[in-house]
């Protein structure tokens, strides 16, 4: 399933690569979130952005909007669990960032409606997703989709891949390997 991923999504992983390392360039920053497994693969992402991957360098802005409890359970509260993501990004995004939205079905309506809020804010979207990408698939600009599989843990394992594969891209584009 990953090599069949990797053969679908070759050219996107390298658009997005590219997309992230120009955004970080110009100083802008990358927005993750998601749900359960997809939260922490959100945080996992973040953390080899804000500390590093595989070599030394400076550390680069990524924010996973998954950690705070305050503002998560405020907003819950507040406004319903649908607003989480989409209150953070209207609060954290700027136009230029790129946010990687994370849904298995491509379906989580509060990732679906954190896509809209980045749309409207001229924020970069990217959709990792998988069993066809759900709503997500018409929303992204770019769409990295586990089709192979409809199975929560095979896709979650594929999107940690991708995930790597886009840091050590990155890594490369910005700071040479």
């Amino acid at each position: 399933m990953k090599r069949t991923f990797l053969r679908e999504h070759l050219d996107t992983l390298a658009e997005v690569s590219a997309l992230v390392a120009e955004r970080f360039a110009a100083g802008s920053k990358v927005l993750l979130f998601g749900n359960g497994g997809s939260a922490a693969d959100a945080q996992h992402i973040a953390a080899e952005f804000v500390n590093r991957f595989m070599i030394e360098r400076p550390p680069l802005p990524a924010i996973a909007l998954t950690t705070d409890s305050s503002a998560l359970t405020s907003i819950a509260n507040d406004y319903g669990y649908n607003d989480v993501f989409a209150k953070q990004v209207k609060a954290l995004g700027n136009p230029g960032d790129v946010a990687i939205a994370i849904s298995t079905s491509g379906t989580s309506r509060n990732v679906v409606k954190a896509v809209t809020a980045c749309r409207k804010q001229r924020i970069y979207t990217v959709g990792l997703t998988g069993g066809g990408g759900g709503k997500l698939a018409a929303m992204v600009d770019h769409l990295l989709d586990v089709s192979a599989s409809r199975e929560t843990a095979r896709i979650q394992e594929t999107h940690i891949l991708a995930g790597h594969v886009i840091c050590q891209l990155v890594d490369e584009q910005l700071y040479g390997n």
